[in-house]
């Protein structure tokens, strides 16, 4: 590895390298399509809705290109690596919070049980679609970088998000197994756990419900996707080569890890 290599966040830090991000037509997942591309990586924006997908590809420019899937129907995954694949930088980014993030919170014993449904296909279940659709690809080249957004819900236990903490919690330990599993293979596979990250003008939470959040941080703000993207480059770099199984927290300060 040359000294150059250490600057993860310069134009050539990741050249050469291909990336696949799930649920980068918004949000967190657009910023961090938009950061691994500035980095030097060929990147793919997956989004569930192909239109979004594509108006962010054509934002980056450049190699980026778009793709659909759903991440909840693995042949749906499978599908999109056969076209596409195989990737040497994966970030399991689609998530859903389930109907609490547009509700409010609500205690599990007074929940609908088909709300669950969601969270967990989407945070759990896709991640192991597109995780089982992307190891035969990088096990074949002795390289790869799996990266999974998590929630710091599934590392605190947020009250009135059982099933969503739940399913980020069964992610975090289920990228714990995959590393283990695949270190042999030049493979290093870690979670970023959020805390609450501000959607703009997309956000569904009311100013009161907010700030009463904010106070909760010690850093006294909302996180942005742009807080998210740092992280995740040095994970997608060479300069992780020797951090897998972790879940690391960006978080504001909400939850400590030892």
């Amino acid at each position: 590895m040359t000294d150059s290599n250490w600057n993860v966040f310069a134009p050539s830090a990741l050249s050469g390298r291909r990336a696949l991000v799930t649920g980068a037509g918004q949000g967190v997942g657009e910023r961090l399509a938009v950061a691994l591309a500035a980095a030097g990586a060929s990147v793919t924006v997956n989004d569930i809705a192909l239109d979004r997908a594509e108006k962010v590809a054509s934002q980056i420019g450049g190699s980026a290109n778009a793709a659909s899937c759903d991440v909840t129907d693995l042949a749906s995954v499978q599908e999109m690596f056969d076209a596409g694949g195989p990737w040497d930088i994966v970030v399991n980014n689609a998530g859903n919070a389930g109907a609490s993030a547009r509700l409010g919170l609500t205690p599990f014993a007074q929940s609908d049980p088909a709300s669950w449904a969601a969270p967990i296909d989407v945070n759990l279940r896709g991640v192991m679609n597109v995780t089982f659709a992307a190891l035969p690809g990088m096990v074949a080249q002795q390289w790869g970088r799996l990266i999974t957004i998590v929630s710091d819900a599934g590392r605190f236990g947020d009250a009135g998000l059982a099933a969503y903490a739940g399913a980020k919690a069964g992610a975090a330990g289920f990228v714990r197994s995959i590393a283990r599993e695949n270190g042999r293979h030049g493979i290093c596979v870690n979670a970023v756990a959020l805390g609450s990250i501000s959607a703009g003008d997309r956000d569904p939470r009311d100013a009161e419900t907010i700030a009463k959040q904010v106070r909760a941080y010690p850093i006294r703000r909302l996180g942005t996707p742009e807080d998210v993207a740092g992280i995740v480059v040095l994970l997608a770099s060479d300069a992780s080569a020797w951090i897998t199984g972790q879940t690391i927290p960006v978080n504001g300060g909400y939850s400590s890890a030892l």
